[in-house]
C-alpha cells in the first residue's frame, strides 16, 4: 500500500477534479506484476492502467489501491466490472470513496466473489488524498494559506518591500507547493503592490495552476502580468462593476476577457478561443468584499478543488476568520522587522486570548536559513471533521 501512496502522492495537483490514485498488482507470492497510476480526467483510472501494465498477467492477482475502486460510468468505465473482469481475486483499499456517484465498488466486487478489505493504511492514504477528500465531503476546495514572515510576524516592511523575507530555497519549495494546487488566489492589495505571476518559475515543472485575482471594483490595469495570457487567469468581480480597462468584454467579443454575471454561488463561464482571462462575477458583502464560502463554492462549481490563498494580509485573515483554512504553509525568516513592519494576517476581531485562533503544528523542516513550518487547525474545518 505505501508503494501506491507514493504513486498517489506523485499526482498531488495534476489530475485536475479527480483524485490522485495509485494501484499495485501483486501475485501469489506477493511480488509486483504492475503498477498504475491516475494522471488526470479522461485518462485510464489506476486500477485500469495497472491492468493494462500487467500484460496478461493480472488474472489471480490481488490489487492493492489507495481509493476503494469506482462503480461509475463516466467518461470512463467502473474499476469495479474492470477487476471482476480481469479476475482479480483480492483487492485492497485504503479509503472508502466519499462520492455517492461513484461509490459502492467494494459491495460490487464482493457480490462477485472478490475478497475485499478495507481501511489498509486509511489514515496515511487520507493524508495524500485531503485535498480531494475535504473538496468532495465539504462541497468546496481545500485551503491552503502559505505566507512568508519575519520572526516577529511581519510579512513586509514599512515602505511596503518584501522582496526577498523568504529565501531563495523557501521560494522554489513554495513554488513546488504552488503546483500542487489548482488554483492560486490573491486579492486587490497584492497585485496592487507586487504585480504577482503566479506562474511555476524555480525549476519546478507541472501544469500552471488557475490564477485568480479579486478585483471587486474592475481596477486591474491591462497590462498586469496576470493578464499576460501565460496560464489561466479568473478575476473576480462584482456584477455592478463596469466594464474594466483591461479589456473585458462581453461573450460575443472575441477580444479580452470572457464574462459572465453570476449570484453568489452561479458559476457557468466558458473560455473563449482567444484563451483570455476568464471574468467571475459575484456579489460583493456590504463592505465591499467577497464571502469567502461564496468564492469557494463558485470555485468548486468550475472544478476546482484546492486553492492556495498567497497573499495578501486582509484575504488571508477573511478566510481565518470564516474558518476555511485546512492548512497553513508559514516560511519563517530569521529576520526582524519591528512593529513597523506589515503583519502577516489582517484583523482577526480578536480581544482576548481566549478568541486566538489555535492551530497544531504537524510538521517543522529547515530550508535554507529559514523554517518551514505546517500547521492544521485542531478539527477539520468547513465540515470535514
Amino acid at each position: 500500500m505505501r508503494r501506491a501512496l507514493e504513486l498517489a502522492r506523485a499526482e498531488v495537483g495534476s489530475t485536475g477534479s479527480n483524485p490522485a490514485v495509485g494501484c499495485v498488482l501483486l501475485d501469489a507470492e506477493g511480488t509486483t506484476v504492475a503498477t498504475g497510476v491516475h494522471r488526470g480526467p479522461g485518462t485510464p483510472h489506476a486500477e485500469v492502467d495497472a491492468l493494462r501494465r500487467a500484460r496478461g498477467r493480472h488474472r489471480g492477482t490481488t490489487a492493492v489501491v489507495t481509493l476503494e475502486p469506482c462503480d461509475h460510468q463516466g467518461r470512463t468505465g467502473p474499476c469495479s466490472k474492470a477487476l471482476i473482469e480481469a479476475g482479480v481475486r483480492r483487492v485492497l483499499y485504503a479509503v472508502a470513496d466519499p462520492n455517492r456517484v461513484a461509490a459502492g465498488g467494494a459491495r460490487r466486487l464482493a457480490d462477485a466473489g472478490v475478497e475485499v478489505v478495507g481501511g489498509v493504511l486509511g489514515a496515511e492514504a487520507e493524508a495524500v488524498l485531503e485535498m480531494w477528500l475535504t473538496a468532495v465531503r465539504a462541497g468546496r476546495p481545500f485551503v491552503t494559506w502559505k505566507f512568508a514572515a519575519t520572526l516577529d510576524g511581519r510579512s513586509a516592511a514599512a515602505d511596503g518591500s518584501a522582496r526577498w523575507i523568504s529565501s531563495a530555497e523557501s521560494r522554489a519549495d513554495a513554488h513546488e507547493l504552488r503546483a500542487r494546487h489548482d488554483a492560486v488566489l490573491v486579492g486587490s492589495g497584492t497585485w496592487r503592490s507586487d504585480d504577482p505571476r503566479l506562474d511555476l518559475r524555480h525549476g519546478v515543472v507541472g501544469h500552471p495552476p488557475l490564477r485568480i485575482a479579486l478585483d471587486a471594483r474592475g481596477e486591474l490595469p491591462p497590462d498586469s502580468r496576470l493578464l499576460d495570457g501565460a496560464a489561466p487567469t479568473l478575476v473576480v468581480t462584482d456584477p455592478a462593476t463596469g466594464t474594466a480597462d483591461h479589456g473585458e468584454s462581453e461573450s460575443n467579443n472575441n477580444s479580452g476577457l470572457n464574462t459572465s454575471t453570476n449570484t453568489s454561488t452561479s458559476t457557468s463561464t466558458s473560455r473563449g478561443a482567444n484563451s483570455g482571462p476568464d471574468v467571475l462575477r459575484l456579489k460583493t458583502d456590504a463592505r465591499g468584499h467577497f464571502p469567502p464560502l461564496d468564492l469557494l463554492a463558485a470555485l468548486d462549481g468550475r472544478g476546482v478543488r484546492s486553492v492556495l490563498v498567497e497573499g495578501g494580509p486582509a484575504l488571508a485573515a477573511s478566510f481565518v476568520r470564516a474558518g476555511l483554512v485546512d492548512r497553513v504553509v508559514a516560511y519563517v525568516a530569521p529576520l526582524l522587522l519591528g512593529s513597523e513592519g506589515v503583519s502577516a494576517t489582517g484583523p482577526l476581531g480578536i480581544g482576548s486570548i481566549r478568541e486566538a485562533h489555535r492551530f497544531r503544528i504537524t510538521s517543522v523542516d529547515r530550508i535554507g536559513p529559514d523554517l518551514r513550518i505546517e500547521l492544521r487547525p485542531p478539527a477539520r474545518t468547513g465540515g470535514t471533521q
